[in-house]
C-alpha cells in the first residue's frame, strides 16, 4: 500500500503554483477550485494577463482534479481565452470531471473573475499508477497505446 495521493498532495508539491501565489481553495474527488491574483509581473505587451498564467492557474485545477483519481500526467490540454484578465484581478479556476474511461479522463475548467468567464480549459488525464496498489503503468510503451480488448475499450486506443 503506498501513500494517499489527492489534489492537495500534488499542490503541496508544486512549487511553480505556489510561486506565482496560486492557493488551493477546495479539492475532492475529480474536482479543485484555486485562486490566483494578477501581479504586475503577470502582465505581457499589451499590460493584460499573460494568457500563460492563466493557462498555468487552470492546468494547476486539473493536475488537482485528475489526481485525486491516481498518479496522473497530462495526456494534452486546450485553452480558449474569452476575456482579458487585468493587473489586481483575483481569478478563480474551477475544475470538473466530465468522464473517465480506463485510465483517462477528460476535465474541464472554467476560469472566472467573479462571475465572468476568462477562460474555458479541456485537460485529458492518463493515471499512470494506481494509488491502492503502487502499480506503475508505462505510458510511453507502445505509444500508450494497448491491444484491442483492454480497458481503453475495443479499438485500444489510449
Amino acid at each position: 500500500m503506498t501513500a494517499p495521493h489527492d489534489g492537495t498532495t500534488v499542490f503541496a508539491a508544486d512549487a511553480a503554483a505556489r510561486r506565482h501565489g496560486i492557493e488551493l481553495l477546495e479539492a475532492a474527488p475529480g474536482a479543485a477550485t484555486l485562486r490566483m491574483a494578477v501581479t504586475a509581473e503577470m502582465a505581457n505587451g499589451h499590460g493584460i494577463a499573460h494568457g500563460g498564467y492563466v493557462f498555468l492557474l487552470a492546468d494547476t485545477a486539473f493536475a488537482c482534479a485528475c489526481n485525486s483519481r491516481g498518479v496522473a500526467v497530462a495526456a494534452g490540454a486546450d485553452i480558449t481565452y474569452a476575456a482579458p484578465a487585468h493587473v489586481g484581478d483575483v481569478l478563480v479556476a474551477r475544475a470538473e470531471e466530465r468522464v473517465r474511461f480506463g485510465r483517462n479522463g477528460v476535465y474541464d475548467v472554467s476560469v472566472l473573475r467573479g462571475a465572468e468567464v476568462i477562460a474555458e480549459f479541456r485537460g485529458r488525464s492518463r493515471i499512470v499508477r494506481d494509488p491502492a496498489t503502487g502499480t506503475t503503468r508505462d505510458t510511453a510503451a507502445n505509444g500508450g497505446h494497448h491491444g484491442a480488448g483492454d480497458e481503453n475499450g475495443p479499438e485500444g486506443r489510449a
